[in-house]
């Protein structure tokens, strides 16, 4: 279903998967999806062709492009480091700025209603989408986001967590909610990476299964009123 694209960015040239909604059908709107520090793999590539099935342009930009490109990182103690150094040597404003340009290809193609869903890293992403570029956003367990908790909304914003999460305490949990009263806080069964299907440690089928349906409600929401006709 998808596709290898470029996409100009401040960073220079970055690629990114690009998958659409069946021949023939309208795009609801537009989803930017935010990799993990696992790069741009078959999960995401496969995250992305959901989102299109489901009648949504999908883009998912190999945020780690400027630094190493064609990043594919395996779910072990390796990939977990080298995706660390990665997400480090990048930073925070050249990942933010790579979003910005997904917005703007997308707002030149004529989509006005444009989304992010962001995993792990992606989901504290995603949050700054909301933040920086007005975007409304779907994060699923962004546990880097506790920090910046104190930029305001500028857009809907929904926040999903696994109750076993190792990396985002309860505690954490409450502070979302706490510090963003507008938003949507949904906690699953399961803990860290409960989307992530090709990893069955931690990959929890049911919670997956009700955060997609929540985030598509979601989307249904915030980006079909004003979506591409």
């Amino acid at each position: 279903m998808g596709r290898d694209v470029i996409l100009a960015t401040p960073s220079g040239p970055v690629n990114a998967w690009r998958a659409d909604p069946p021949y023939g059908a309208a795009a609801l709107g537009a989803v930017v999806v935010i990799q993990e520090i696992f790069g741009v793999n078959a999960h995401i590539r496969s995250v992305a062709d959901g989102y299109a099935a489901a009648g949504y342009v999908a883009l998912a930009p190999a945020l780690f492009d400027p630094v190493a490109r064609n990043v594919e990182l395996a779910y072990d103690a390796d990939g977990f480091a080298r995706g660390r150094e990665l997400v480090e040597a990048l930073g925070t404003e050249r990942a933010v700025g790579i979003l910005r340009a997904c917005r703007g290809a997308l707002q030149t193609e004529g989509h006005r209603g444009i989304g992010v869903v962001g995993f792990c890293w992606g989901g504290t992403l995603a949050f700054l989408a909301n933040t920086r570029l007005a975007l409304p956003a779907v994060s699923y367990y962004g546990a880097r986001t506790v920090p910046l908790l104190d930029e305001p909304l500028q857009a809907p914003m929904l926040f999903q967590f696994g109750a076993d999460d190792a990396a985002i305490s309860p505690e954490d949990i409450e502070r979302h909610r706490a510090a963003q009263p507008d938003a949507e806080v949904l906690v699953h069964p399961g803990g860290h990476g409960f989307n992530r299907d090709v990893d069955p440690a931690h990959y929890h089928p049911a919670s997956a299964a009700a955060a997609r349906r929540a985030t598509l409600a979601f989307l249904d929401a915030a980006l079909r009123q004003d979506a591409t006709p």
